[in-house]
């Protein structure tokens, strides 16, 4: 019988209230809560799989792999924490776990523009202070629609499209930016990310992290939003310069932001992102929901499966 012992690197990222059932990956599987960068080579001695969910995997750390290990499984969509040319070089395959979450983050993304356009956390801030003037003296913070506002969705891929899918049935005006050149859709235009940017009321990221697309929101793009415009990510926090979105933030050059991923997680103690009138900031909760999670587990026991019985899916690495 071929090797199938599994280990599990940092299970606690996925499992953080104990409801998962890691047993389902292999007969032979291994959980480690979380691991160390000292602690992973002695653990994964012996094993033909290794399973992460966003721990960093160095080109430094896999040259050590021990020779047994034949594939590393990113437990996400987004595997830029793996060095993926130099698992090549080892001939270690790379899986993912795409569109496990598509819905939830597409929720995650709209109930921030939601919130956003209702200054939604103003209100709350106000009842925790025992403000309740909302109430008695008419609304005192903006409430607007989002039927008729402009969407610009960056990225089309599985989230992108939920995303699409949601702002389209809520009568918004959906723009489009992808690196492929795609057709225009009934009610999806596809323009350049200048363009983009320029026309959104809401400007939404839904691309994954690389040399490209790192701090693609900067404070060049920045400037060309609308001073009415809000920005959205839920993807990855790297894809946005943070310390040009808290200028624009405190200086009013945009109205606000919506943030459910930040370049540092969680965000340094006196962050202002913690504490702007125009912002909010969710803890990377896209992805955690019961039924994503289960979902998660259950598309990596597959991608497990299909390795053992040599019909690999979802590898990233060719």
């Amino acid at each position: 019988m071929k090797n199938q012992k599994v280990v599990v690197l940092n299970a606690g990222k996925m499992d953080f209230d104990g409801k998962l059932d890691f047993s389902v990956l292999s007969p032979d599987v291994t959980v480690y809560s979380d691991s160390t960068q000292e602690e992973i080579l002695e653990r994964i001695q012996g094993a033909c799989v290794v399973v992460t969910k966003e721990l960093p995997v160095s080109a430094e750390m896999i040259k050590q792999f021990p020779d047994s290990v034949k594939l590393i499984c990113e437990a996400g969509t987004g595997y830029n924490n793996i060095a993926i040319d130099a698992a090549a070089e080892r001939g270690i395959k790379v899986c993912n776990v795409p569109a496990y979450s598509s819905h939830r983050v597409a929720h995650t993304a709209v109930m921030l523009m939601l919130n956003l356009a209702s200054t939604m956390q103003t209100q709350i801030k106000m009842l925790a202070e025992g403000d309740r003037s909302n109430f008695t003296d008419h609304l005192k913070v903006p409430h607007v629609e989002l039927n008729g506002k402009t969407i610009g969705v960056v990225g089309v891929g599985n989230i992108g499209r939920q995303v699409i899918r949601i702002a389209q049935a809520m009568d918004m005006r959906v723009l489009g930016y992808a690196r492929r050149q795609h057709q225009n859709e009934e009610n999806l235009t596809f323009v350049s990310l200048d363009e983009l940017l320029k026309e959104s009321d809401f400007v939404t990221l839904h691309c994954p992290l690389t040399p490209q697309t790192r701090h693609m929101i900067n404070e060049k793009t920045l400037a060309m939003m609308k001073p009415t415009a809000f920005l959205i990510n839920a993807a990855r926090g790297a894809l946005v310069d943070e310390p040009a979105l808290i200028r624009a933030l405190e200086s009013g050059q945009i109205a606000g932001a919506g943030l459910d991923v930040q370049e540092i997680e969680p965000p340094e103690d006196g962050n202002p992102l913690y504490t702007l009138d125009n912002v909010i900031i969710t803890p990377h909760m896209g992805w955690k929901g019961m039924e994503t999670r289960q979902r998660l587990v259950g598309v990596i026991a597959d991608n497990i499966r299909g390795f053992f019985e040599d019909k690999p899916i979802n590898i990233v690495s060719d």
